[in-house]
């Protein structure tokens, strides 16, 4: 049985069950990820409907076998939140799983192709345990359990154009002296990196100082709750499996995730 904190996945599954052929809607690609949510908390990967054809598999950024991944074991999973990329045909899934003997804060990336929501063509994880940057599952979870992910009104929402620019600012900061002050930050932000906390968001940043671009960046775009999230190698830091969501609320960033693998 999920916990209670596993927001929104009953209903998730639930539409992804009476799905036929979906197309690349919010809905289909909610549902979709919902039954990646199910397959991490069961570690079975056969109610995942991937492409026979055309299915990558990639865990911190190397492709590896789905079957002898994260995705193979069965995991406790406190918090779930998923985005939606209508644009890209793409989701993306963050889980924390803080008990048992090896707690887990995962970052996943979902794809379909063809704008066909009811195929999964790529499944993209970042996946950060006990040694990794900051790593703590259980107070990263207190952090995010009282953020609010609800949908923006419109008037609150920033473009998709703004979003990406945003996000490749913020990953530009280790190169770019000049990235940060490019950024709408909130007053009020909050940045959690693994489980270290700092508020305002906007405080202690890098200004340049490296010669190596943060690369092989992969979006997810959601104006609709105001949030872009990037997977890639923080080459500026040593080629390191990261993510990074921003959220960003009435033209300000108003959250900061960042997970990093050490490994």
């Amino acid at each position: 049985m999920l916990p209670k904190f596993v927001f929104g996945l009953g209903a998730a599954l639930t539409g992804f069950a009476t799905l036929g052929h979906a197309e690349c809607t919010r809905e289909g690609l909610l549902a979709a990820a919902g039954s990646y949510l199910a397959a991490q908390a069961s570690g079975s990967i056969s109610g995942l409907k991937l492409s026979a054809t055309n299915f990558t598999y990639q865990q911190n950024n190397k492709k590896a076998d789905i079957k002898t991944g994260v995705l193979s074991q069965a995991l406790s999973i406190n918090l779930n939140r998923s985005t939606a990329d209508t644009t890209a045909c793409a989701s993306y899934t963050m889980l924390i799983s803080s008990g048992g003997s090896k707690p887990y804060v995962i970052s996943t990336q979902i794809r379909h192709a063809d704008g066909d929501a009811d195929t999964i063509s790529a499944i993209d994880s970042i996946v950060a345990t006990t040694g990794d940057l900051f790593f703590n599952a259980a107070q990263t979870l207190s952090y995010i359990q009282k953020e609010n992910w609800g949908s923006l009104d419109e008037s609150q929402r920033a473009n998709r154009t703004e979003l990406k620019r945003v996000g490749d600012a913020y990953l530009d900061m280790w190169t770019d002296a000049k990235a940060a002050d490019s950024i709408p930050w909130g007053t009020d932000c909050e940045r959690v990196e693994g489980s270290a906390l700092t508020k305002p968001c906007g405080a202690s940043l890098p200004r340049g100082g490296s010669a190596t671009n943060n690369g092989n960046r992969r979006y997810v775009i959601d104006e609709t709750v105001g949030s872009v999230e990037v997977l890639c190698s923080f080459d500026s830091l040593g080629s390191l499996p990261d993510s990074h969501e921003i959220r960003l609320e009435g033209g300000k960033v108003k959250y900061v995730h960042t997970v990093t693998v050490m490994r």
